[in-house]
């Protein structure tokens, strides 16, 4: 006997048509949400463009140009043609030119440079009496990617030097040896450049979207009104909600620079109460960030969507994953102006080359401006919202 196929009872169709009408309205809904909610449309836009054209234009693992000193103890044609040879490799930009040991030292230690060639007196004299002197290339070793490259071509700068000096062609053997020295981080161990980084780069992130969701959640909440009706000010609403992130800050940095050290054997060579300031100024200086971008944004959604705009370019532009000299200008320009590009350098300086106040000068004034720029960015936008 077959079967015979009844039609479908009319609820059925029915369900099946209000189940795509009601889906359909769904959808119209999102969108009309989407549209309304402009911040979120804009980071959904912008964030696929950034990574592109940060990774495309910004980012190179390859860095050349990369700022050195020359300690010329003696002026000479033979001199100047071994300078001459290691600004043709392309790694090398020679920025300064001194005459003292302890201002050669002190480039490198501030992180003004990352290479000093040293050309001892009478060198060429020696060149010529085969005595076979040596060229010293010291190294800012605390970033690996950046030295390697650049140490691995001066094998290749003697000949060039000496072709239109003292031989035609190849000479018979090499007239001065090339002594490399890489400073700070000599193994070119890894961890050494990672967990300095990661300090800035943890608190960073933890500082920025703590502050801002802080706030908005307030606002969300319906409890900002009741805050605001008390007898406090708009700095003091700032400062009591900064204070106990800061407090929290310092127990991450704490925990990160404690597991560097007895885990992955980082050194803290400099002055642990140096460290401890310049760290609260740069929590500091992020908590205010959030803060400011909390009077931005309307829900937490958004304080989240913009604090990844901020902290995408801070981890990229900074040097902590890619060196920053290696960058091209314009992004060397927007890197300092992030917090984290100034933070890194302080603390990598202080704990792998024991660098004090006056080599890290230029990277404190910069937190400083920002940390002001900032608070005063976010208590003017404050004060706005209550009008």
């Amino acid at each position: 006997m077959s079967t015979v196929d009844h039609p479908a009872p009319a609820h059925e169709i029915r369900e099946r048509f209000g189940f795509w009408k009601r889906s359909y309205a769904m959808l119209i809904k999102e969108f009309i949400q989407l549209k309304r909610d402009r911040v979120s449309f804009a980071m959904i836009v912008m964030l696929p463009v950034m990574q592109l054209l940060l990774f495309g234009y910004a980012i190179n693992t390859t860095p050349h140009n990369l700022p050195s000193a020359v300690l010329l103890q003696e002026d000479s044609d033979l001199a100047r043609s071994v300078l001459k040879a290691l600004e043709n490799t392309a790694y090398y930009r020679f920025i300064y030119e001194v005459h003292d040991v302890d201002e050669f030292d002190n480039l490198l230690k501030s992180g003004k440079v990352l290479f000093g060639v040293e050309i001892p007196r009478g060198f060429e004299r020696a060149v010529r009496r085969g005595d076979k002197p040596a060229l010293l290339v010291a190294a800012d070793a605390t970033d690996p990617v950046a030295a390697s490259a650049a140490l691995g071509s001066l094998g290749m700068i003697v000949q060039t030097a000496l072709a239109h000096d003292l031989y035609i062609g190849n000479p018979p053997e090499m007239p001065f040896e090339i002594r490399a020295h890489a400073r700070y981080n000599p193994a070119a161990n890894s961890s050494l450049n990672i967990v300095p980084g990661l300090v800035g780069t943890i608190l960073t992130m933890t500082m920025l979207i703590f502050t801002a969701l802080s706030v908005t959640r307030e606002v969300e909440r319906g409890t900002m009104e009741s805050l605001l009706s008390m007898p406090i000010k708009p700095v003091e609403v700032m400062f009591g909600k900064i204070i106990p992130y800061v407090l929290v800050g310092f127990v991450q940095a704490f925990l990160i620079i404690g597991i560097g050290v007895f885990l992955f054997g980082v050194p803290v060579l400099g002055n642990l109460f140096l460290l401890a300031l310049l760290s609260t100024l740069f929590i500091t200086t992020n908590l205010s960030i959030g803060y400011t971008i909390s009077t931005l944004v309307q829900n937490q959604l958004q304080a989240m969507q913009m604090s990844m705009m901020f902290f995408l370019p801070s981890i990229l532009l900074s040097g902590f994953m890619f060196p920053f000299a290696g960058m091209p200008a314009w992004a060397q320009y927007v890197g300092e102006g992030l917090p984290l590009t100034h933070y890194i350098r302080i603390v990598r300086a202080i704990m792998l080359k024991g660098a004090s106040m006056p080599n890290l000068r230029f990277d404190a004034a910069a937190l400083a401006v920002l940390m002001l720029v900032a608070m005063t960015i976010a208590v003017t936008r404050f004060r706005r919202t209550l009008d």
